[in-house]
């Protein structure tokens, strides 16, 4: 059945800069990370894919080993992109990385400029596309010299292949270090992507303060601990679960549903009650509070977690009294 957007797609999403750019993002984004590979139903990602888009959705995020097997969530996009969404390329902000192994050898890992320009040939093949809006490096390399992966980034937004760079996972330093060489090549570094959540909060020592500094963006991933900070483990562990899919690749393993975790879940899902919102939206709500995050990325599995998630978004201010009760509860 041929796909009709929803015309009033664009009234209820918040879009915000990306850092000092022209660039604005959905304050939500989608991450293609999990549900998306050749072991998933298409047409469930086809589906998940029309939903974000009917809710004001316009950034797409991928890489090239997400899916399993690996490159297959980009195969899958970009099908469906061509398939259903090939008149409204230009309203999508579509991005991949490279920095993980994806290959055998010596060229198919880290951040050599060799992989970084091979893996988005290859991954521009699998999406059907000529450029992507943001281009990667997906983890910092201990021992390719940082101008070198810098340099290639340069490189490939000067040969058209993507408009804006960005780097996710760097830590404070060497984050400063990058956007410096970055500025100095003249393609400035457009968003940086790390893991933050409740659970994992190491961003707050210093990399959202650099960030802030330098005019970049922030897209946070795993903003609900892999799934740990949903009402999904409550009970136990569903047989539908990543912790029970035991898909490795960074998805969330059994010996992360603790019971010292599930005790902190279940006292945020009292205080998330309260404020009138599921656990998934007040932890969502919580990462989007801060003005230094451009946009969250979600993972889902079904259409229905889309708008569920967006709802975050209806509110995410919080009273001095509920950020206390949060940090007491993760203490």
């Amino acid at each position: 059945m041929s796909y009709t957007p929803n015309p009033q797609r664009y009234d209820s999403m918040e879009y915000r800069r990306c850092g000092r750019s022209g660039l604005k993002l959905s304050a939500v984004s989608l991450g293609l990370w999990h549900n998306f590979g050749h072991i998933d139903p298409l047409e469930n990602s086809r589906a998940i894919l029309r939903t974000a888009f009917d809710a004001g959705i316009t950034h797409f995020d991928l890489a090239n080993n997400y899916g399993q097997p690996a490159g297959s969530a980009e195969e899958n996009f970009g099908k469906i992109l061509h398939e259903d969404f090939r008149s409204h390329r230009k309203e999508m902000i579509i991005s991949t990385k490279a920095g993980w192994k994806m290959w055998e050898g010596p060229y198919g890992d880290w951040g050599s400029k060799k992989y970084l320009v091979e893996s988005l040939e290859e991954s521009l093949k699998r999406l059907k596309l000529d450029y992507v809006d943001i281009y990667y490096h997906h983890r910092p390399d201990p021992e390719t010299p940082l101008e070198e992966t810098m340099g290639a980034l340069d490189l490939i937004v000067r040969q058209g292949k993507a408009l804006y760079v960005g780097i996710s996972s760097y830590h404070p330093q060497e984050t400063k270090k990058a956007c410096d060489i970055l500025k100095q090549l003249g393609t400035p570094c457009l968003i940086h992507q790390p893991k933050y959540s409740m659970f994992d909060r190491w961003i707050e020592g210093g990399l959202l303060d650099v960030l802030e500094a330098e005019g970049v963006g922030c897209i946070p991933f795993s903003p609900l601990a892999q799934g740990l900070l949903t009402n999904k483990y409550l009970g136990g562990i569903p047989q539908d679960s990543r912790a029970a899919r035991h898909l490795g690749n960074g998805a969330m393993e059994e010996n992360q549903v603790t019971e010292e975790n599930i005790a902190r879940v279940r006292q945020l899902n009292e205080l998330a009650q309260q404020r009138g919102q599921s656990l998934a939206q007040m932890a969502l709500a919580w990462v989007v509070k801060d003005p230094r995050i451009t946009t969250v990325l979600i993972g889902v599995s079904k259409p229905d977690q889309v708008k569920d998630s967006i709802k975050c978004l209806e509110n995410y201010s919080f009273t001095g009294e509920e950020l206390n009760r949060i940090n007491e509860i993760l203490k």
